[in-house]
């Protein structure tokens, strides 16, 4: 049968794919169906794969590596015990073969059994030349149990065989940072580039570090590094430009963000920073427009729509903030920062309803901090719901318990309330927990607090 050019390339993916069309039978040798499975996992074809499989083991049924890639698929498709059955019969034929006890491990981690994966893989490591692979599984496996100084370790092996795996190093950094050991990935890196001085991912990483402990000079001084190793490396530019801004050089950062929209497709955090740095420099209308573009770029990104809020809001231009925080609400109602702000700015244009829904929403979303209860209990308040202000001022109370500013609120509801007896008690709560703040009350609650009870209570309390 004639095979087309480009068949060629592939001959026996194009005859095994033949075959499947006309229900002939092709002999493969077993390195032909290896290749051809392999091409099926990589591509996400998994039924393919598995008529390959089915296809191969008929034609060679003593095949070692065959089986193994048996056994990963029954591993994908967590048939763990079919699995474990299949590598027990090969290991019994070929104990000394790496990939079993690869596989065995790859088992156990998916049954999170991390410590058993572990003890396979170091087996696996005194039947092979090429560790480099079973280190990088190693070093996986101890950052599923937080062990982040044995990940390290792995990582660092790993990157000892080959100087060029950017993955184990991005990992070690990451190790580093999680052990908020800051010198140590300095020294590291610096011991790295003094034999990869041109590395621009370790320079990079190098810069990150020095951020992190606030050398801005030195992180500067890395990002030029990497940015003179690779000119074309974006996130050099990108942090660069962080740094700048740091350091008040806003125009300097301006011109590194500007350079990353020349190197790929515009970004939504280039623009947003570059409308922080103009608002900085007080180019207002040009910080409006880097401002409108991030939501346009990215209209999920909610650090844009809050940049756009904040900067009406900081211009004290509520209605403008109002709109464009709706506009974020709609598109994102579930963002516990949008209701904050709407909260907020409702409240500075009185629309107290408003903001008494927002407020609500923000707790619902699980924003419990003490300022937003008490803004929320003094948004019911401005709107006489004094019993609502209650139930919320003791929900508060189960997060903030003896807290006095929510103790004086309560004990002026319970006083607009007429019941003097629990006005009283938590009175009494709030001047324990902070006497200092009792003009709490005159300031809430003037007429509660010009009808002598409350002012004969401090002064008891005083006196005492």
């Amino acid at each position: 049968m004639a095979f087309s050019a480009h068949e060629d390339q592939n001959l026996p993916l194009a005859k095994f794919e033949s075959m499947l069309k006309t229900n002939d039978v092709y002999f493969f040798d077993s390195d032909d169906f290896q290749e051809i499975i392999h091409h099926y996992l990589d591509s996400g074809k998994i039924a393919l794969a598995k008529k390959a499989i089915k296809i191969s083991l008929e034609q060679h049924p003593s095949s070692t590596e065959l089986k193994l890639l048996n056994v990963e698929i029954l591993v994908f498709e967590n048939r763990f015990e079919a699995a474990e059955v299949l590598l027990n019969e090969i290991e019994a034929i070929e104990i000394s073969n790496e990939e079993i006890f690869i596989q065995k491990a790859n088992i156990y981690s998916k049954k999170d059994e991390h410590l058993k994966a572990i003890e396979c893989l170091n087996t696996a490591l005194t039947m092979t030349d090429e560790a480099a692979d079973i280190n990088s599984l190693l070093g996986i496996e101890y950052l599923f149990l937080d062990n982040y100084e044995a990940a390290k370790e792995a990582f660092i092996r790993c990157l000892e065989e080959d100087q060029d795996d950017y993955a184990a190093l991005y990992n070690i950094i990451y190790c580093f940072d999680f052990l908020e050991d800051y010198d140590g990935a300095i020294e590291f890196l610096n011991d790295y580039l003094d034999h990869n001085p041109y590395c621009e991912v370790a320079w990079h990483q190098l810069g990150k570090q020095f951020m992190s402990k606030k050398m801005h000079k030195e992180a500067l001084a890395s990002f030029d590094f990497a940015i003179y190793s690779d000119d074309t490396f974006i996130g050099a530019y990108f942090e660069k430009g962080r740094v700048l801004e740091k350091l008040r050089r806003y125009n300097e950062a301006i011109e590194n963000y500007e350079i990353t929209l020349t190197l790929d497709d515009p970004t939504s955090f280039a623009y947003l920073r570059m409308g922080k740095c103009h608002e900085k420099l007080g180019n207002l209308e040009l910080a409006k427009k880097y401002f409108y573009q991030t939501v346009h770029e990215d209209p999920l990104l909610d650090k844009g729509w809050l940049a756009i809020t904040d900067f009406y809001y900081r211009q004290n231009n509520f209605q403008k903030a109002l709109y464009y925080i709706n506009k974020a609400i709609n598109i994102d109602g579930e963002n516990v920062l949008y209701w904050k702000r709407s909260a907020r700015i409702n409240e500075l244009l009185h629309l107290y309803e408003e903001a008494d829904l927002a407020y609500q929403k923000t707790i619902e979303l699980g924003n419990y901090e003490l300022e937003t209860w008490l803004a929320w209990t003094d948004i019911l308040l401005k709107l006489g719901e004094y019993e609502s202000g209650i139930h919320t001022l003791l929900q508060a109370l189960e997060f903030y318990p003896e807290h006095a500013d929510l103790e004086y609120r309560l004990a002026g509801m319970y006083y607009m309330l007429q019941d003097t007896l629990k006005g009283n008690y938590h009175l009494k709560n709030a001047l324990m927990h902070n006497f200092e703040e009792h003009d709490t009350m005159e300031t809430l609650f003037p007429t509660v607090y010009n009808s002598g009870i409350v002012r004969n209570l401090i002064h008891s309390y005083k006196n005492n």
